[in-house]
């Protein structure tokens, strides 16, 4: 019997560049909230 949830190499792949792209996306998001709050802090005590 052939299991009928058998992925194709294409799916496979559009996933584990879709897991990449959505990991990348979640680093840079922490880098920008961290380089926006030392900006913030920054202005804070420059005023």
């Amino acid at each position: 019997m052939i299991p009928l949830a058998v992925k194709t190499a294409a799916q496979e792949g559009k996933e584990v560049i879709t897991a990449m792209l959505v990991v990348g996306l979640i680093f840079v998001g922490v880098i920008a909230i961290g380089q926006l709050t030392h900006w913030l802090r920054h202005r804070r005590r420059s005023t």
